[in-house]
């Protein structure tokens, strides 16, 4: 699908970008060009990853299939030292997955997904009484009493915004929820999902449990049946009128056949844009090639790799950069992060210019932000004027990167990050929703041509500006 205005729009702004790219190289201007015209790499990619091989679940024979693709594909678009770097991990797949509220009404099936790492229920599933509580901190402020041997439901009240804050307060749900349920002693936690839709389709996601903890079932419900069990629970909460009685207990039957395979292969891919100074600290640029097993990972996070080498294509086709620029299409981020902390066991030590991440859908960059030494300040102002003209601004605080980097920006090395607008991007996130028809063209376009001009930028600077 083309956009045929809005691409010229950008095409005119490009032309006024390129004045700001003030001691930059004429491949930035050049880079950007590239990135307006026909050829689009990163629909290419985005579409053939998800057509070819969809999900893509870690150390699973589709995500080594995927591998297989990805060395391919980045070595037939010209792309130097491509290669895997493989590393072994804990591998949790998924089994059957029922949810029925049986009493006190008529029995109701429920939308249900399993987190990663979820115990099983068992082939017979489990029933108990549910235990009701409106957020996570509520959970934590229970006494054991009050959990031991029931079925824990946190509900949560995430809504939608274009920074996706609210991910991490209420995503502890999730993350840690069914672990903290665990410990007082429940048989099972269900969580409403950590999402922001209302459609009838669960959100999947990792949990954790500590050490000591033995896991126990946990599933997300869809919003629309989250909704059902807890108009339910105040049904059977309410107090009763003269003369009436309680309804009974609410109760919940679930089904939940996960399986640890034990440790199997995952692995990172790798490839490189050589500069021509070999001694200058090479620019890391990441996305994800795993998915999450319900949908095809359209937007998390194949469109991320399309878009993070489609800008690198773009500035090795313009000229070599004076810096190298290293692609990581990290393995096994949405079960731990594994393929972010193999790399950083391997290149660790290793000398980086600054790291970039694409991992938060297709939508638009609407902000750019920095964590950047102090010599940079130059730098950071020539990449706010060029990306500028594309409707994107200068945010306030300091980049924070992405997981498959967060090791390498907590070791201290510098950070851009191009900010996209999520505000529908938990409508689909880890869900079976996730697939190609949400990916707008136009919007991953603006991405393109946004990376394309920072890359540039990032990739010819000098050793004044990012030691």
């Amino acid at each position: 699908m083309t956009n045929t205005p809005r691409a010229a729009r950008f095409l005119a702004l490009a032309s006024s970008a390129l004045a700001f790219c003030g001691a930059a190289t004429a491949s930035p201007q050049s880079a950007v060009e590239l990135a307006q015209q026909g050829d689009d790499p990163a629909w290419a990619i985005t579409e053939g990853l998800t057509t070819e091989i969809g999900p893509r679940q870690a150390a699973t024979e589709a995500e080594a299939a995927a591998r297989r693709w990805a060395l391919a594909r980045l070595a037939a678009m010209g792309f130097a030292n491509v290669r895997e770097e493989q590393f072994m991990m804990p591998t949790w797949v998924r089994g059957d997955e029922e949810a029925s509220l049986t009493g006190p009404f008529q029995p109701q099936k429920l939308h249900i997904a399993a987190l990663g790492n979820s115990a099983s229920t068992g082939p017979k599933g489990i029933e108990g009484e549910i235990v009701y509580f409106a957020s996570y901190d509520a959970l934590l402020a229970a006494p054991d009493a009050m959990v031991k041997g029931k079925i824990v439901f946190i509900d949560h009240q995430m809504k939608a915004a274009q920074d996706g804050s609210g991910y991490g307060q209420y995503g502890r749900a999730r993350f840690t929820g069914p672990n903290a349920a665990a410990k007082k002693g429940a048989i099972a936690t269900v969580i409403r999902s950590i999402g922001t839709d209302n459609h009838r389709v669960p959100h999947t996601g990792g949990t954790n449990f500590e050490k000591g903890v033995k896991p126990i079932p946990a599933g997300a419900l869809s919003n629309p049946d989250a909704d059902q069990l807890v108009r339910q629970w105040r049904r059977v909460t309410a107090t009763p009128v003269a003369g009436g009685a309680s309804p009974g207990a609410l109760r919940l039957k679930l089904l939940l056949t996960p399986q640890n395979l034990g440790q199997q292969h995952s692995g990172n891919i790798i490839a490189e844009v050589p500069g021509s100074d070999p001694a200058a600290s090479p620019v890391i640029i990441a996305c994800h090639l795993d998915s999450w097993d319900l949908a095809t990972g359209a937007i998390d996070d194949a469109a991320g790799c399309g878009i993070i080498t489609a800008a690198a294509k773009h500035v090795m086709t313009a000229g070599q950069p004076r810096r190298t620029i290293r692609l990581l299409w990290a393995g096994a981020e949405e079960v731990g992060v594994f393929g972010g902390k193999a790399y950083f066991e391997a290149h660790g030590k290793e000398k980086h210019a600054v790291a970039m991440e694409s991992d938060f859908g297709a939508d638009r960059v609407w902000r750019v932000d920095f964590k950047l030494p102090d010599s940079a300040k130059s730098l950071a102002d020539r990449i706010s004027a060029a990306v500028a003209p594309f409707g994107v601004t200068r945010g306030k605080y300091p980049a924070s990167g992405g997981a498959d980097v967060g090791a390498l920006i907590e070791a201290g090395v510098p950070a851009v990050d191009l900010q996209q607008d999520g505000t529908r991007y938990f409508d689909l996130h880890h869900t079976a929703d996730d697939t190609l028809d949400k990916v707008d063209p136009a919007q991953l376009r603006q991405n393109v041509v946004a990376w394309t001009a920072v890359l540039a930028i990032l990739a010819n600077s000098s050793d004044a500006e990012l030691p």
